[in-house]
């Protein structure tokens, strides 16, 4: 077979086959799996432990925490010594400190070793898709993100299901399920070959380029993008949502697993579908409508009258993940060279913990000072005004990109 025919060949295979990817799908699913696999859990280890409501939304807070400062730091490494130099440690950090939670004797334990948990989390998410960046370009990245987060949704929407089913045994069993990253980090040791960033610029002009991308009004309105969505994201759905499900309807952990599956399952099938739809719809329309869809969400959720109606809201909410993420994402990776994708994704991933972690305790207070069905309906608000500001802020062209780093496509038919 002559080179013109293997290019053909490796050109006809569906991006998704390309192995390296597929490496990265087994990361993104360990960078899901802290919160999404214990949400179901939260009511019964408030019981078993004899906290609050409040109290027991630390779990996740302790675990989203170390982010907000550890991913930039992870991230500007990864573009100074190597994307799998980070990525391994954080994924064995991972898997040692989330299982050996499942042992915790005290909710105080279970706090520390959610807390370096975290850490070994913090870099996961972000240097998968800054590795998808490095791998792919232009309409491609946009695919590949798009799978990535499928794949993402998969883990967000069966992980609640399996955490509810193994909380049928007992409520510590979904805590033994980090140790899957394990075997993963090996993996990505051996096994992913992915282009290194080649970074020979001393720290001053890095930090100096990294500055000036910050400082572009797109890059701004994404990162408020990414803040808003995980900031909506794991205040009025992974935390809240299962304690309204329980005070409303009293419904069991697995009955609530499912009701949060259900939006990961629209999220996947949405997001599958995005190379397709972005070639008919700008990716600024789309962040756009995303965040008009989580408005709608979110005033529907408290006014249901019934638990299984609970799914059109959840459903609405899915569609939205699967529409603004992988495009946000896209966006992003496509702003800057590989040689500072690490660091400007990072300050993204700093971003999203930074939502993740305000987001249960604003649900909190708001909960407290009006009711939870208050509290989502004062928080559509915010997607509405987010709504606007990506029409202002985001460029209805595509960004200036990066070439796919040398050898790539052949690293994709190994």
């Amino acid at each position: 077979m002559d080179d013109t025919e293997r290019k053909e060949r490796l050109q006809s295979r569906p991006l998704y086959r390309d192995r390296n990817l597929q490496i990265l799908f087994g990361v993104t699913l360990m960078a899901v799996l802290g919160v999404a696999s214990i949400a179901p859990i939260l009511p019964e280890v408030s019981q078993a432990l004899g906290v609050s409501h409040n109290q027991v939304g630390l779990l996740v807070t302790a675990y989203t925490l170390p982010g907000i400062v550890l991913t930039p730091v992870l991230g500007i490494m990864s573009d100074r010594i190597g994307r799998k130099k980070v990525l391994a440690p954080s994924l064995f950090l991972f898997g040692v400190a989330g299982t050996a939670v499942a042992f915790a004797p005290t909710f105080e334990s279970m706090l520390a070793l959610r807390l370096l948990q975290g850490m070994g989390a913090a870099a996961l998410g972000t240097i998968t898709v800054t590795t998808i960046g490095d791998l792919y370009a232009d309409r491609e990245r946009t695919e590949a993100m798009g799978y990535n987060a499928s794949v993402l949704s998969l883990g967000t929407g069966s992980y609640p299901a399996i955490g509810g089913l193994l909380a049928i045994f007992g409520w510590r069993y979904p805590f033994l399920l980090p140790a899957a990253a394990i075997p993963i980090g090996l993996l990505v040791m051996s096994s992913l070959n992915n282009p290194e960033p080649s970074n020979e610029r001393g720290l001053k002009e890095y930090a100096a380029n990294l500055r000036e991308t910050i400082r572009g009004k797109q890059v701004v309105g994404l990162l408020a993008a990414t803040f808003t969505t995980f900031l909506i994201l794991y205040g009025a759905r992974v935390t809240y949502l299962p304690l309204l499900i329980e005070n409303s309807f009293g419904a069991s952990p697995l009955v609530v697993g499912l009701i949060l599956s259900s939006t990961s399952v629209a999220t996947a099938v949405t997001a599958w579908q995005l190379g397709r739809i972005t070639r008919r719809v700008a990716e600024k329309y789309l962040i756009a409508f995303a965040f008009g869809l989580y408005a709608v969400a979110l005033v529907l959720i408290p006014l249901v009258p019934s638990l299984y109606l609970l799914l059109v809201p959840s459903l609405i909410f899915g569609v939205a993940q699967g529409l603004n993420l992988p495009n946000v994402f896209s966006l992003l990776a496509g702003s800057v060279s590989s040689e500072s994708r690490g660091a400007l994704l990072s300050l993204n991933g700093m971003v999203l913990r930074t939502g993740q972690t305000i987001g249960p305790l604003m649900m909190g207070a708001m909960a407290a000072s009006l009711t939870i069905g208050g509290a989502y309906t004062l928080l559509a608000l915010l997607p509405l005004a987010m709504s606007a500001l990506a029409l202002v802020t985001i460029d209805g062209s595509r960004p200036r990109v990066t070439t796919l780093a040398p050898g790539a496509d052949d690293r994709r038919a190994s």
